[in-house]
Formats: C-alpha cells, structure tokens, sequence
C-alpha cells in the first residue's frame, strides 16, 4: 500500500515544524498501568458503537475517496517530493512528532497524501513486478482504495535510516517502538498489523489518524476488522 522508489536518493532534507492555527483535538486517555496497547491502537472510538452499513472490499482493500485539496497542508520534503497530510492529522502529527523528539526520537514523513493517478502508476508497477492483481494487492491498494487518498494516512520512517524506510525492518527501530507505546495518544494506530484480516502484507510503517469525527466514519469499516 505503500511502495514508493528509494534507490540512489540524496541526503534527507530537515523536515520544517508547521503551525497551524487549529488545534489538537481533545487526546484519549492513557490505557490503565500493565495493559499493554499493541500496534498503537487504543480502542474502538464512540463513532464505532454503531455499525456502518457493509463496505464491500476489492482485493482485500475497502474504498477511499480523496481527500478535497482545501483540506490538505504541507507537512515535509521527502527528497524533493511535496508531502501533505489533511489538516487535522497534520496537527496531530506535528504534535507527536515533537514529543518524539524530545525523547530522543526523529519521526520522518515518507509519504501522506496520494491522488488516484498516482496510486494507478504505483499499483500498475506492483502488477508488472508480482505478475498479477491479486499479488500486487498484497502489498499495495489499487488505485481508489488506498488509505493515502484520504489525508488521513502517513507513513512514517526513523530519520535518514532509509535502509528501513517502508520495509518490516522499520519495527526494529525506535521510532517505530515509541509509535508502538505512544501512537494511541495522538489518535494515530497502525493500520496494517500483523495477520490482519484484509490479507494485506504487514506495514509496521503506515499509520493512520482517526482522531476527528471525520477520520473515524472514513475509517469505521476497516477498523471494525481488527
């Protein structure tokens, strides 16, 4: 879902701080002492208690309309490529990306939002690679069902570690240890766990926001299958 190109790239750019001026949303509370939070997920949200109506799946990925472009912010540089993310993920973001730094952590944007063209050429680069559809879905979302259409969705590396940027090696990393401890505080969780039921290959890397109200309706059918 994720597949991007990262041969022969020049020294990572810094990442600058934005501000914005809409704020956090209100962040959850803190699981109680010794009950651990794998994968950064903290609970199904109020949204949930109802359930949507079914959403049919392709290939094992469910829907996503893209995000409109007014509600989309520049979050990072990543080697020359503009990253955005929608707004309220961006400020969520930021905010953690900033405590993960104090605790000597260094979050990178690898990747936010992503138009339908731009996924077709991804997926149609998967299918050339793995031979058919159905491969290629194991490790990328065909173009329409990508979380990245969204806004809502990041991935994420360690710094300027880009021998483990979008492989499962990224879980041997800090970052992705604190994101496992600390995601859940900025209303981000894992989406592509391991084993998950959408069949889709583990990304210990892609994480999504589902902080807002608006987040958590996009989200709903996808995470009702945790």
């Amino acid at each position: 879902n994720s597949e991007q190109e990262l041969t022969s790239v020049p020294a990572l750019p810094p990442q600058k701080q934005l501000s914005f001026e809409q704020k956090l949303p209100p962040l959850p509370a803190a699981p109680p002492q010794g009950q651990s939070n794998p994968g950064g997920v903290y609970g199904q949200s109020p949204e949930l208690l109802h359930t949507p109506p079914q959403v049919e799946t392709h290939l094992g990925h469910f829907p996503y309309a893209e995000n409109q472009r007014q509600n989309l912010v520049k979050v990072a540089d990543f080697y020359g490529r503009e990253e955005f993310l929608d707004r309220t993920a961006a400020n969520a973001f930021f905010q953690m990306q900033a405590d993960a730094k104090a605790s000597g952590v260094d979050l990178t944007i690898i990747s936010g939002f992503r138009s339908v063209p731009q996924q077709e050429r991804l997926f149609s680069r998967q299918i050339s690679k793995r031979g058919s559809r159905e491969a290629a879905a194991r490790l990328s979302a065909p173009p329409g069902h990508s979380e990245h259409h969204t806004g809502y969705a990041v991935d994420i590396g360690e710094g300027e570690d880009i021998d483990t940027f979008l492989k499962p090696e990224f879980e041997s990393t800090k970052a992705y240890r604190w994101l496992a401890e600390n995601a859940y505080r900025y209303k981000f969780e894992l989406s592509f766990p391991q084993g998950n039921s959408q069949g889709v290959s583990y990304e210990p890397w892609h994480w999504r926001y589902v902080g807002s109200p608006e987040a958590a309706a996009v989200f709903s059918p996808a995470r009702l299958t945790y």
